[in-house]
């Protein structure tokens, strides 16, 4: 299979693959050579990353693009690629997909905020309405070459319209082509569980680290029937924590050794970046 097919298999698995987020080409790196299944380019990520700035509708198709054809040229795992609300109307949205799947995407995800949009667990959301959120994912099924490209549509509803309304459209989604439904920043566990019983396509859980949404435990997520459970910012949080106490003991200590165990070795660093292969391709060509 190639990396759609295998993206289709696991969301319809349902057993609750994790997936973790990767915001540039070594964190994604580092999440194949743990030994994860799938990968989730994080717009949020891209944009605190890349920009330093919050999750707020600052990234721009441009830059996912681009994370997204240096992600596919460093790991041969499956790609979900967050392209926020599409970026504009449906004609835009149209232009995302074939720019997206273009530069790799196996999976993109499609929101239904109002632009600007903001991170699913910030204050302050709003949506678009029904018809129109039903009209890009339209254009996004429409808009893909290969018919193994997969369509997420996320909604993020359930905070300004209520968790009923946010099912609703889900469906709705579903019906007009979405392969993988996405509920955004539900706020029970009940409502965890509720999903998998409410809608008939695979879905995906996002568990946000500090979120509105109450942490399950992905196995038990798989056995509430989620075909894919989001980490999206993981890495980039125990990234920042990393930094923070590496640089505060450089700071106070003047000096940072290896053995701290606050750093990466050197050797493991090349081992991540491929350091051994591009040496013996060097020799082969010299």
């Amino acid at each position: 299979m190639n990396t759609r097919q295998q993206l289709k298999a696991l969301a319809e698995a349902r057993r609750g693959v994790l997936v973790p987020g990767a915001f540039n080409a070594l964190s994604a790196k580092v999440i194949e050579d743990l030994g994860f299944e799938a990968i989730y380019i994080t717009g949020a990520g891209v944009t605190n990353m890349w920009f330093g700035m919050p999750d707020q509708g600052f990234m721009g198709l441009a830059e996912i693009a681009d994370h997204t054809a240096r992600i596919r040229d460093a790991v041969a795992l499956p790609l979900i690629v967050d392209a926020d609300t599409g970026f504009g109307n449906a004609l835009n949205v149209h232009h995302t997909v074939r720019t997206l799947e273009r530069a790799g995407a196996d999976c993109i995800q499609l929101e239904d905020q109002v632009a600007p949009k903001r991170c699913g667990h910030f204050s302050g959301k709003e949506v678009i309405s029904t018809e129109e959120a039903v009209s890009k994912i339209k254009a996004a099924v429409d808009a893909r070459r290969d018919a193994d490209l997969l369509i997420m549509a996320r909604t993020d509803a359930a905070a300004t319209h209520g968790f009923e309304a946010a099912v609703e459209r889900a469906q709705k989604f579903a019906e007009a082509g979405a392969d993988i439904l996405f509920v955004e920043a539900v706020t029970t566990a009940e409502e965890i569980r509720a999903l998998p019983r409410r809608l008939p396509k695979p879905q995906l859980m996002n568990m946000v680290i500090g979120g509105r949404t109450p942490i399950f435990n992905a196995t038990e997520l798989g056995e509430l029937g989620y075909g894919i459970v989001l980490y999206a910012n993981a890495a980039l949080q125990g990234a920042v924590a990393g930094m923070q106490k590496a640089l505060t003991v450089l700071r106070d200590e003047k000096e940072v050794q290896e053995a701290s165990g606050l750093v990466a070795p050197f050797a493991e660093r090349q081992r991540l970046v491929g350091k051994p292969e591009w040496d013996a391709l060097e020799k082969r060509y010299t």
